[in-house]
């Protein structure tokens, strides 16, 4: 049986990619909307486990990788992972996650997962940021939300919204009252898209044409 993790929780970094988020525009964007919701999460979980509870997401647990059906992502989050896998994953991940890609065809299971470990963790959506399960780890082929929802984490919503506040300007809702309007009209939900129903296939083209670029 995989472990818990008793003891604090290490304070999160905001994501740095200096060169490439002088170039590109929106990427400051998904970091700050990253380090936003790491924080929360953070401060949530920090609060749980001060009542006693331990938290049983470990480094190499991958069940909710496999057995979730749905993994919400926006449209930021999609360009994030386009970005990432293109343009940072090298070796033998880079490859393992190519193939993957181009067989997916929209099964259970990630097509980003290599080896029982993610392998886009920094960009990973918040969907799996904010997923955490307490005191026991699942077991096979488990989703802990519907078999004991009181050990699922539930995220504080003000956290979460300032989180996706800060992707808005990418759809150009830069000024506070509008943004706010937005989050109130769900404006981003009605954006969201199921990890495993996007053609992947599109990316592992993009790295062929990268691979050559830089041959």
């Amino acid at each position: 049986m995989k472990k818990t993790n008793k003891g604090p929780l290490s304070k999160p970094k905001r994501l740095a990619y200096p060169a490439e988020e002088k170039k590109i525009e929106w990427l400051p964007l998904l970091l700050d909307s990253y380090f936003a919701a790491d924080k929360a999460i953070h401060d949530g979980l920090s609060r749980e486990l001060k009542k006693g509870k331990t938290l049983a997401c470990v480094c190499g647990c991958s069940n909710c990788c496999i057995t979730h059906t749905t993994i919400p992502v926006y449209p930021l989050e999609v360009a994030g992972l386009y970005w990432y896998v293109i343009e940072k994953i090298s070796g033998k991940r880079r490859f393992h996650i190519q193939k993957q890609l181009q067989n997916h065809t929209g099964s259970q299971r990630c097509p980003f997962l290599v080896q029982d470990r993610c392998g886009v963790h920094p960009m990973r959506p918040m969907a799996c940021r904010f997923f955490n399960v307490f005191n026991k780890p699942c077991g096979n082929s488990e989703d802990p939300f519907y078999t004991r929802r009181y050990d699922v984490y539930t995220p504080d919503e003000d956290g979460k919204k300032k989180a996706l506040m800060k992707m808005l300007p990418f759809h150009e809702i830069y000024q506070k009252d509008l943004r706010e309007q937005a989050m109130k009209n769900n404006v981003l939900n009605q954006m969201v898209q199921n990890l495993y129903e996007i053609d992947w296939t599109k990316i592992a083209q993009r790295m062929d044409t990268h691979n050559a670029n830089n041959q």
